[in-house]
């Protein structure tokens, strides 16, 4: 039984990482010509991206956190035996990695807080992992897998609703 799960969680994350590529690198298009094509980088944390018509905005730090924190909780599940330091570091090597691809194809801005608040969200994963274990205990797996299935069921027809949106 554990096997399965595992095999479920695996699943998930694949899932999962094609998602956010999607989301991050592709700006939830489906026509690559429709990216804005530009190449930026900020290196200054919580600056550019904060001031949104001279108004501070966090939408967007807030909306990076909450992408990454996945990546936290199937580091955990996956890695069960690593270091706190070493479940972070998948979280903002992705990050790091999905910025560099922004600047290289110049489909956006390259952003050091997007860096921060990701690796962040990765952080809140891992703690949300643990709380659940302290919960669920054996049963940890299971109940993730369960929710990302029915996450992933909402999330794709969200995706069909906006394909024929843009159809």
């Amino acid at each position: 039984m554990k096997r399965k799960a595992n095999k479920i969680t695996v699943g998930l994350f694949i899932v999962y990482m094609i998602i956010l590529t999607w989301i991050i690198l592709f700006k939830f298009s489906f026509n690559f010509e429709r990216l804005d094509h530009y190449r930026n980088i900020n290196l200054n944390p919580f600056g550019g991206s904060m001031i949104v018509n001279d108004r501070i905005d966090i939408t967007e730090i807030i909306y990076n956190v909450i992408v990454f924190i996945p990546m936290g909780i199937f580091t955990c599940l996956l890695k069960p035996n690593w270091s706190f330091i070493q479940k972070m570091a998948p979280a903002f090597l992705a990050s790091l990695v999905f910025e560099a691809m922004q600047f290289i194809l110049a489909i956006g801005a390259s952003d050091i807080t997007d860096l921060l608040g990701n690796t962040f969200g990765g952080i809140i994963g891992i703690v949300i992992f643990f709380i659940l274990r302290k919960i669920a205990k054996d049963k940890t797996e299971k109940v993730i897998n369960i929710v990302g299935i029915l996450l992933l069921g909402i999330f794709l027809a969200l995706v069909i609703l906006l394909f024929i949106n843009n159809i």
